[in-house]
């Protein structure tokens, strides 16, 4: 068994916290673990719970719209949530819920060891780069200090579900993507001179 598959099986039977009481599935994440950029939201919703599977809903398919306006696809990145299980009425997840997952998210950071996390969405962004502000900050890339003890570029954005309701934030979106490669590039340039 990999390091990636044992990761699954555990959340897989998770009990750690409430929300595996109320689970069709478990939503450990999808995509390639060699990729570049993991994007992290905050939850499943119903469509996940039922799949298996992060970002197949409505806001799943703007997100994939968007990783397509940037010349990738979803096989290309890794795409997860905070928490691995829906939140029952797809409320905000709770502290301890959150913290119940953590582990399982940031050993998956760590064996990807991606050069760029996008989040999705402020409980995601809180929980890399607590204290600001999504409305402030999003599209505006920043580093900290990773899973790993090394330098982590981040980029904070809306969650493509706020899109869905508002749409100039699904401009925003868009705009807030079109970065991506370039900040990308900027990431390897600066790794190849460490």
């Amino acid at each position: 068994m990999t390091l990636t598959e044992d990761i699954i099986n555990r959340i897989n039977v998770c009990k750690k916290c409430p929300l595996h009481k109320g689970r069709t599935h478990s939503v450990p994440g999808d995509g390639s673990y060699n990729a570049e950029i993991m994007f992290i939201g905050e939850g499943p919703g119903r469509d996940e719970d039922l799949q298996g599977k992060p970002f197949v809903g409505a806001a799943g398919k703007l997100l994939i719209e968007l990783i397509k306006s940037i010349g990738l696809s979803r096989e290309d990145v890794f795409i997860a949530n905070v928490v691995k299980c829906r939140p029952p009425n797809n409320r905000d997840p709770l502290p301890e819920e959150i913290a119940a997952c953590w582990p399982y998210l940031d050993e998956q950071v760590k064996i990807i060891k991606p050069l760029l996390v996008v989040t999705l969405g402020r409980h995601s962004m809180g929980r890399f780069l607590p204290g600001l502000k999504i409305s402030e900050v999003h599209g505006q890339p920043k580093s900290a200090k990773s899973a790993w003890n090394e330098r982590q570029a981040y980029l904070p954005l809306y969650h493509p579900a706020v899109a869905l309701y508002d749409p100039r934030k699904k401009v925003t979106l868009f705009e807030d993507f079109e970065k991506i490669p370039l900040i990308l590039k900027q990431v390897k340039k600066e790794k190849n001179v460490l």
